[in-house]
């Protein structure tokens, strides 16, 4: 395969990733990004978590988690705790309005996937989840 090759298929996912979430925030429309959206989504499934682990699952910086996690807490959609063995650890966890709100983010998103992957045949959906997974394997 040619480098330019590589370098068109590099762009056209990112410019693909980058006008679903441009879309997705302009239906989700609640001035959450999808990071924060993420964190309540990683907060939903593990449960209270120290921001360090959230970072790492995330792959974003601690300060960035910082920032995140201010904004769900200010919004009621996440709570800081301590932690009881250790109450210098501070944990974030999510609330019943976190879980709601992300339960409508995945709604948003269930519609935008389907009104983007309409475009393509079944063949071609196949097709590309075939590609997808043999690109993560």
């Amino acid at each position: 395969m040619k480098e330019q090759t590589i370098f068109e298929i590099l762009h056209n996912m990112d410019k693909f990733t980058n006008g679903l979430i441009i879309k997705w925030n302009k239906m989700f429309n609640e001035d959450l990004g999808v990071s924060h959206v993420l964190a309540l989504g990683y907060l939903h499934v593990h449960g209270k978590s120290r921001p360090s682990h959230i970072a790492k699952a995330l792959g974003l910086s601690p300060p960035t988690v910082t920032h995140l996690t201010e904004k769900l807490v200010k919004r009621n959609l996440a709570v800081r705790l301590l932690d009881e063995s250790d109450r210098r650890i501070i944990l974030i966890d999510i609330t019943e309005e976190g879980i709601d709100t992300l339960q409508r983010a995945n709604e948003q998103g269930q519609n935008l996937r389907k009104e983007m992957f309409l475009k393509l045949t079944p063949e071609e959906r196949g097709q590309m989840l075939h590609i997808f997974q043999k690109l993560n394997e």
